[in-house]
């Protein structure tokens, strides 16, 4: 029997934390005016793609001490510009990226909560763990906590969360005009929560949302973040593109998912992928040589080289040779804030590849970093690319792609209008939206707890009556 056809996501990341746009192209607009947001959603919501997605940079990164202004860096609040879009949009999923090393889980719970119901069942919460103490600065706590203790942490933090959004059921509010009664069961939104991480009690106040709970991604590419996706998220954001690799990450996590009574179907791949497009096949692979040349300036260049050498080069011609000097190890990187530094676990090792590489091809230190950083994941014409992304779909490298344009707001305008007919065409991918909320549009389930089967009130809450007080009260500590 042959295999179904799949039908592809396609989710529209926003860029703003990373150096994959190009801001100084005379076409890029601002990343923080509210029209480039409307702009970018838009054309991802009449090219009916899934979602929107929201990365989160929680601190100026620096290099040597001063901003590192070669990239974006700075963004309006996550929350704000979702809960904004949400009233000039109508279908379109609207995911954010919120840490779970320097919030609490009633605070996230509510802003999802809310973002649920302003956008109609929209919303979804990509889950990540904030890895060092120069962004920990920043907070109340300082410092950062062990990689392990993140994850033992980010696990309590995202079931304590769905505890509070599970504490209504969502039948409660009867609203009864004749009898006066407003709350059909006193018993809404209690909770308690003794952990590890933390001990809370109380009332949830934002009734159950449309989708009955945030859509949950998660991002982490190591064994813990494997699993951690595979027990509780309904997306995993792959940072695994090509075909190789793709489908040895999409079995290795859809595999995991029968351990905790879950189908492949429940959990779904996406990775991020950026495009060039161009009349012709020749014509993008130019293109797309430019573009890369524009995202790795000669000053762009020296800078990543620093991320692996841990030390000022700023004294080396990035049309020269590489650097004579060797590496210096540490935890104290010279790039502070910069997720990217921890790709290098052996920088010696790296460097002697990377000489090897730049003396077989006569590369200077920007050939270098063009040829081994992040490149255009689909190149070519609509055809062709439009055709590449349904064979790895189909091929099961992932169920769909989060596209990254270059240019802001306007880099996902030829794409909605000249590959997503092809896919259309093609079969493969919607033209209208069948459903109203993202977990419709993503083939998820909605999460109910049914009455019948919910744990009764734990016995330190007084019951409460409708002329009571709403707030718990506990008899005993």
């Amino acid at each position: 029997m042959s295999k179904p056809i799949k039908q592809i996501h396609l989710a529209a990341h926003f860029p703003g934390v990373n150096n994959t746009t190009v801001w100084s192209d005379p076409a890029a607009g601002s990343h923080i005016d509210f029209s480039s947001f409307v702009h970018f959603a838009r054309t991802a919501e009449r090219a009916r793609f899934d979602f929107l997605f929201l990365a989160e940079g929680l601190r100026l990164r620096e290099q040597g001490g001063k901003i590192y202004d070669l990239d974006v860096v700075g963004r309006p609040d996550t929350f704000t510009v979702l809960a904004a879009l949400a009233a000039v949009t109508d279908r379109l999923g609207l995911t954010g990226t919120i840490s779970s090393t320097f919030n609490e889980p009633y605070e996230v719970a509510r802003q999802f909560a809310s973002l649920d119901h302003l956008s109609g069942g929209r919303a979804a919460w990509n889950v990540v763990t904030s890895w060092d103490a120069f962004t920990g600065e920043n907070f109340r706590r300082g410092g950062f906590l062990p990689e392990e203790e993140r994850y033992s942490r980010a696990k309590e933090f995202l079931a304590t969360t769905i505890e509070l959004l599970e504490s209504w059921q969502g039948d409660e509010i009867l609203a009864d005009r004749a009898t006066g009664t407003f709350l059909g069961d006193a018993r809404a939104g209690a909770f308690v929560h003794r952990g590890q991480h933390f001990d809370i009690q109380g009332r949830f106040n934002v009734p159950r949302s449309p989708q009955g709970r945030p859509v949950i991604f998660q991002a982490g590419d190591s064994e813990e973040g494997r699993e951690f996706a595979a027990a509780g998220a309904d997306a995993v954001f792959s940072r695994y593109a090509t075909l190789a690799e793709g489908q040895a990450f999409y079995a290795d996590v859809k595999n995991r998912l029968a351990t905790y009574g879950r189908g492949h179907e429940d959990l779904l791949i996406l990775p991020a992928a950026t495009f060039v497009l161009g009349d012709t096949d020749a014509e993008a692979a130019e293109l797309a040589h430019e573009v890369r040349r524009s995202q790795v300036s000669g000053a762009t260049a020296v800078k990543q080289l620093e991320w692996v050498w841990n030390r000022d080069l700023s004294s080396y011609d990035p049309d020269g040779p590489l650097p004579d000097v060797d590496p210096l190890p540490g935890e104290n990187t010279v790039a502070r804030g910069r997720a990217q530094v921890r790709m290098y676990r052996d920088p010696r090792t790296t460097v002697r590849q990377w000489r090897e590489l730049a003396a077989a091809n006569n590369w200077s230190i920007r050939d270098l970093v063009i040829h081994t950083g992040n490149r255009q994941t689909f190149v070519g014409s609509p055809d062709t690319v439009a055709a590449t992304i349904d064979d790895f779909v189909q091929a099961d490298v992932s169920d769909g792609f989060i596209l990254v344009p270059h240019l802001t707001p306007g880099g996902l305008d030829g794409f909605a209008d000249r590959v997503v007919p092809l896919l259309q065409e093609r079969g493969v991918f919607r033209t209208e939206y069948e459903g109203t909320t993202l977990r419709d549009h993503l083939g998820l389930t909605r999460p109910d707890t049914p009455r019948a089967v919910r744990a009764d009130p734990p016995a330190q809450w007084r019951p409460v009556t409708a002329r009571q007080d709403a707030d718990p009260v506990p008899t005993d500590h």
